[in-house]
């Protein structure tokens, strides 16, 4: 995408969206320090050399108030205002925001390097069921699906004439009653 410029509705919908990220209780009017820098990351505010990941923490520190660990959209405003002549040197303050407002508006949390299934052939002939011999055929069912505990253990069927009716009135009584 193009360094172009952004207005301030769009800054604040990808603020939401990345203050929510991660977290299930976050309500989207807060953000903390971690979803921060991954914004200023992801929206490559960060360089490395211009701005760095501990440019952008101090900024954080500076903008947030003493004693809390989250900003707001205000805050947050601020924290750009700062960042702004750092990333884009040479421009002026206004047009510097402007570009740093292209960067982010619109931009969604990545979510890079999340782990992807394996596709794999030896991977996928040491699942198929359809190709286990022996006792391992017996641990899973014509599609497929795992038997559990049934599959692994045999389970004694007590379901028989002497299993159903022992201790209930039988020799074993008669011969203590004597």
């Amino acid at each position: 995408m193009a360094e172009g410029s952004g207005t301030v509705a769009e800054v604040e919908t990808s603020f939401k969206k990345f203050a929510v990220h991660g977290d299930t209780k976050a309500t989207g009017k807060e953000m903390n320090g971690k979803n921060f820098v991954k914004l200023c990351k992801d929206c490559r505010i960060i360089d490395g050399k211009n701005v760095t990941t501990t440019d952008v923490d101090i900024v954080f520190s500076k903008v947030k108030a003493k004693t809390a660990r989250v900003i707001t959209f205000e805050q947050f405003s601020q924290a750009l205002v700062e960042l702004a002549p750092k990333r884009f040197k040479g421009k002026g303050q206004e047009e510097a925001l402007q570009q740093l407002y292209g960067l982010i508006a619109g931009k969604e949390p990545a979510n890079a390097g999340v782990t992807k299934v394996a596709k794999a052939a030896a991977v996928d002939r040491l699942t198929d069921t359809s190709k286990f011999t022996g006792s391992h055929k017996e641990r899973f069912d014509e599609t497929g699906k795992g038997k559990g505990k049934v599959g692994r253990e045999e389970v004694p069927d007590a379901s028989g004439y002497v299993g159903a009716y022992r201790g209930q009135g039988s020799y074993e009584d008669k011969v203590k009653e004597a």
